[in-house]
């Protein structure tokens, strides 16, 4: 059965302020790439304030985003966090909030039907003064998107965050955000991905987990167009579940394609199985795209 989120990345709309968290840094590549997308699809204005803004705008590209010309049109920017949130390397709610309150009103200015800021909190984590004054500015956020136009993704790391950060945050959020999940224990996780479109498996998989990768592959071929299986972060896989995979993949009418993007551990068994021979099916190493 799917572990579900309380919000898909997806369902997010203007006036949101949602909390994602993440766990790896892929996810949070993931989700923020649909973000960003929807956003774009949707006519609006998009600024992500990114840890690594160069990787950030390489991978929207990656992931299927014309991110380059979104951003020479002006309709994107992809920033790095201390351009806007910080003075220096201090935090102040005050700085923060003016500048939202300018990103809002350059929107509006410029025509956009509305706003979307994505924002990687993983500078609260540095040697930052202020950083006590992050709740106050999760609030601020809250009451200044209540009348607006503009939704606002605030993008916390689980594994790096401790308990007590996120708990005082939490309460001022509309939403909160992670990957729909089919199964995670300490081996292997399985969960949805939603930029391209499929699914995205991580760490070892065999047999026993049969019934979670059969419901994570039926509920992707559900879905229109192509679809990737991201198994770049999967370390081994056993011929069983190899081979339930080629057979979804082989499932999809024509004109839809396959997309198994493979780890260097895992792309030898398919290739092996003859993955790369099969019309509709893209065999590539995570390297490779």
């Amino acid at each position: 059965m799917t572990i579900g989120a309380e919000t898909q990345i997806t369902d997010l709309t203007i006036n949101d302020h949602a909390c994602l968290t993440f766990g790896e840094h892929e996810e949070l590549l993931d989700l923020t790439t649909a973000f960003v997308r929807d956003g774009l699809a949707e006519g609006q204005r998009v600024v992500w304030l990114a840890e690594e803004p160069a990787r950030g705008l390489a991978e929207l590209g990656r992931r299927g985003v014309v991110a380059q010309e979104a951003t020479a049109a002006g309709r994107m920017k992809v920033m790095a966090c201390q351009d806007g949130l910080l003075d220096g390397q201090a935090f102040t709610v005050e700085h923060a909030t003016r500048w939202l309150h300018g990103q809002i009103a350059r929107t509006a200015r410029e025509g956009y039907p509305g706003l979307r800021v994505a924002l990687d909190m993983s500078w609260a984590l540095q040697p930052v003064s202020g950083i006590e004054q992050l709740p106050a500015f999760e609030e601020e956020i809250a009451t200044t998107l209540s009348g607006g136009s503009a939704a606002v993704l605030c993008q916390y790391d689980r594994e790096r965050f401790d308990p007590v950060t996120l708990a005082s945050v939490s309460g001022y959020h509309t939403r909160t955000v992670a990957a729909a999940t089919y199964h995670h224990d300490a081996l292997l996780r399985i969960c949805r991905q939603y930029a391209p479109p499929g699914i995205r498996l991580a760490g070892q998989i065999d047999r026993s987990a049969e019934s979670a990768l059969r419901l994570a592959l039926s509920e992707s071929i559900r879905v229109d167009g192509d679809i990737t299986i991201n198994m770049a972060e999967l370390s081994f896989i056993d011929l069983y579940c190899a081979r339930m995979i080629i057979d979804a993949a082989r499932s999809l009418p024509t004109p839809r394609r396959t997309v198994l993007r493979c780890s260097p551990a895992t792309h030898t068994r398919f290739l092996l199985l003859g993955a790369s021979t099969l019309p509709g099916i893209s065999l590539v190493t995570a390297h490779d795209g």
